[in-house]
């Protein structure tokens, strides 16, 4: 299959929020002068109708899409080549039976907009977000990892195939990794979910006044009924045993408003990436007790917010996690707090 980028049919709508009350069918559609009127220009959201992508290489015909550039720890080059990558709707057999998708909702799109700090507790800043359909109220949502959820079962927007959205939100997505050390070339690396549902998720980014950088937040929801790694022979014809996880839940949250995600590149070259330690609220004691009446309320309710807010933490959970068909059961990680984190990427070529 030769190096394609295919995206079948898709209708692409630009929502100004908030809107006027609009009968939108598809499409574009021209507002009226009062319509118009009522437009703030807040923000952009759209959604991607019967959306399909399919990528694959040709290495005979040197149609590869491949990452360079990389030195492995005893200096040999190091290449990834993407294989397969394809985006598509339900029931698509691993990538070998592709169909349309739609990606976001009329009343649920995805959205771009710079929003007011105040109103999400980052005080006096202007704050870029990009995020992906919210989560609703669970009476009329989804749940969010069952491929035949009906309305009223949870609070994921995105609908499942079959319910009145035809192949419904819910993208099969996949991906194959070649990676070759010298002449080194290993097998083939497949991952693959099914009817995945990222509902939640965002990115927000601001500046810093006291660091003179780049600051923000990601909260990145995964949810898949099942998820699954396998290794085969680069003719695909001999594969390892599959890695099978059942009803996986990932709930990501890297940085938040009281430890921002900082972003930096230093003189090297090389980026950094930090959540820095908790700052230390206004001074003021805890009482021996612990509790709110014997402490500094302020302080109190500093650390109080801090470690009970549940968008601070991060929760992995795995229904049931398979080898080759055997069974280990299930696996969660729930609660987790980062107090401090940071990442440095190094050249390992020099």
């Amino acid at each position: 299959m030769k190096l394609a980028t295919r995206i079948r049919r898709y209708s692409l709508l630009f929502l100004l929020a908030p809107l006027p009350a609009i009968s939108v069918a598809a499409g574009l559609q021209p507002l009226s002068d009062d319509e118009l009127a009522n437009v703030s220009g807040q923000g952009l959201g759209f959604m991607l109708e019967d959306f399909k992508f399919a990528h694959g290489t040709d290495g005979p015909d040197g149609q590869i899409f491949k990452i360079t550039g990389l030195k492995s720890t005893d200096g040999r080059d190091v290449e990834l080549v993407v294989n397969q990558l394809y985006i598509s709707g339900p029931n698509s057999q691993y990538g070998t039976q592709l169909s349309g998708v739609n990606l976001g909702r009329l009343v649920n799109p995805y959205s771009i907009d710079v929003r007011d700090g105040n109103d999400i507790g980052i005080p006096n800043k202007a704050v870029f977000e990009f995020a992906a359909p919210r989560k609703v109220d669970p009476t009329i949502g989804f749940d969010c990892l069952s491929a035949g959820a009906v309305s009223g079962s949870g609070a994921c927007s995105s609908r499942p195939a079959g319910q009145g959205a035809g192949n419904g939100e819910r993208p099969d997505i996949g991906l194959q990794l070649n990676i070759a050390v010298g002449n080194d070339r290993s097998a083939n690396v497949n991952v693959h979910a099914q009817s995945a549902v990222i509902d939640g998720s965002y990115i927000r980014l601001w500046g810093d006044d006291e660091r003179k950088q780049l600051v923000g937040e990601i909260k990145l929801n995964f949810y898949t009924p099942e998820l699954s790694i396998n290794a085969c022979s680069q003719d695909g014809n001999n594969c390892g045993s599959r890695i099978l996880m059942s009803n996986f839940e990932l709930e990501l949250a890297l940085g938040n408003r009281l430890q921002p995600l900082f972003f930096d590149v230093d003189s090297s070259g090389n980026f950094i990436i930090e959540v820095a330690a908790i700052p230390k609220p206004a001074p003021g004691s805890i009482g021996a007790d612990g509790r709110r009446p014997s402490s500094n309320s302020a302080t109190w309710d500093f650390y109080n917010d801090y470690y009970t807010n549940p968008d601070f933490r991060s929760n992995v959970r795995i229904g049931e996690l398979s080898v080759s068909g055997q069974s280990y059961g299930s696996a969660r990680v729930e609660g987790m707090l980062i107090q401090h984190l940071k990442i440095e990427t190094r050249s390992l070529g020099q």
